[in-house]
Formats: C-alpha cells, sequence, structure tokens
C-alpha cells in the first residue's frame, strides 16, 4: 500500500543520514545509498523496510483551521477543519499556558471535517489537537482558537434624552470589553445634524432645525471589539419643538 513518510533526517547509527531505494522498496537501518532529506519533505514510498521488517506508513490527523476561531466563556460551538479524521477522535485545546481541556461534545462531520463544543472558564489562545481512536494525533501549528468576552454595555438600553429644535446635543454610549471596542449604527437614523463617533461612542451635534413637530428616531447602535465579537443595543433621542422645546415660544 502507497503511504507517506514525513521525516527530518534518517539516520544509521553511526549518526549518517542513509536512505536506500532499490526497485521501489526503500530500506532503511541498513548501509547503502547516502542521501541528506531535507527539514520537511516527503517521501512517498511504495513499500517501507525498517531493519528487514515491513512497515506500514502511518497516517497522522491534521488540523488547519477553525470557524469560527473566537468564541466566548459560554459553552461554544465550532468546526475543525483538517485531514485524517476518524469517527470517535477526542479533541483538546491547549492553552498556551500548558492547560489541557477537553470538548464537552465531539461530532464527526468526515474526515475533514469535526464539530466540537467547548466550556473555556479562562480567556487566552489555544491550539487544537485531536486524536483518532488509533491513539495517532495531530495538532495545529498555531494557536488558532480565541476566548475572548464579548463587549458588554453599561447604558441602558431606551432614551438617551431629548435636543430642542435647532439646539446642540451630546451624549456618551459605553461598552466594555477585554479589548478595544469601537462604536457603530445598524439600523434607524439619528435627528439630522446628529452623529456618532465611532471612536469613543460620543453622539453629539447641532439638531438642524428640520422637523416641524415632536419627532422620536429610534436606532440601534452596535459596539465590536478587537476580536470582532459584537453587542447590539436599541436607542431613541428625541427631537422637541414649539411649546415642549424648554420653554422656547414661537
Amino acid at each position: 500500500m502507497a503511504g507517506i513518510l514525513k521525516v527530518d533526517t534518517i539516520q544509521d547509527q553511526d549518526g549518517n543520514d542513509i536512505i536506500q531505494e532499490s526497485g521501489g522498496t526503500v530500506t532503511l537501518g541498513q548501509s547503502g545509498q547516502t542521501v541528506a532529506v531535507a527539514s520537511g519533505a516527503t517521501l512517498s514510498v511504495p513499500t517501507l523496510t525498517v531493519n528487514g521488517e515491513s512497515v506500514t506508513a502511518i497516517t497522522l490527523p491534521t488540523v488547519s483551521s477553525l470557524s469560527p476561531d473566537t468564541i466566548t466563556n459560554a459553552q461554544t460551538s465550532f468546526t475543525i477543519t483538517g485531514t485524517n479524521f476518524v469517527n470517535g477522535a477526542v479533541v483538546n485545546a491547549i492553552s498556551t499556558t500548558g492547560a489541557i481541556f477537553t470538548a464537552d461534545t465531539v461530532t464527526f462531520n468526515s474526515s475533514t471535517s469535526i464539530t466540537c463544543q467547548f466550556t473555556l472558564t479562562t480567556d487566552g489562545t489555544y491550539y487544537i489537537r485531536v486524536e483518532n481512536p488509533d491513539g495517532l494525533a495531530g495538532r495545529s501549528a498555531t494557536a488558532l482558537l480565541t476566548v475572548s468576552d464579548a463587549p458588554t454595555w453599561s447604558t441602558a438600553a431606551g432614551s438617551l434624552g431629548s435636543v430642542a429644535q435647532g439646539a446642540a446635543f451630546s451624549t456618551t454610549v459605553v461598552a466594555t470589553s477585554d479589548s478595544s471596542v469601537t462604536y457603530s449604527k445598524t439600523t434607524g437614523s439619528f435627528p439630522t445634524g446628529i452623529t456618532l463617533a465611532s471612536d469613543t461612542g460620543v453622539i453629539s451635534g447641532t439638531e438642524s432645525g428640520s422637523d416641524t413637530s415632536e419627532t422620536n428616531y429610534s436606532f440601534t447602535i452596535r459596539a465590536t471589539d478587537a476580536e470582532s465579537q459584537t453587542a447590539d443595543r436599541a436607542f431613541s433621542i428625541t427631537v422637541t419643538t414649539g411649546i415642549n422645546n424648554g420653554g422656547q415660544f414661537n
């Protein structure tokens, strides 16, 4: 059976790099042709013999990507993409601090896809390791998984106050996370002349005076942190006119 053998170097007992090929058979551990095998090289062989014994090339699972690759501390599902997965595989998340956590659930989708659930209470970055039932395992080359807190709103939902027709207005909405937060309006509209500062959450400006009667403006603001996690909150601002305009009379 054809197989793939990945090696850095192959050495004899004297420390010499050796590899011998004859008639489609690669023999290791015997004197013969000296060949340097570069680090990371792939050797494809139809037959492999070590010290006279036939050996079947092993196939390790690999982990290449996750979706999503950022989760919160709550139990969350994500899909692992890689190769050589087998039904019954065990999945571990290995923190860059060395702590090891086992998936709550593992669902085998195919030889290239596994879906699992983790509950990781400590923020940080994690390597993902997949071990097949035969004990062969592979770990991601980098810490693919980020565990991070999503933004949390401090400003209560609802009315942010009122602005008189043609008057200046300023207020600030606040959300916090374990990284920097930016703000954007996703739905609705502000009174004309009022804008949102994306970096500070300040909503300010001078109302244009275009409203001829009291008007309520509703909108949704999204807080997004550095890990692209989001939290939305609905707010409103009322434009007042006439007798309701802070003592202004026409």
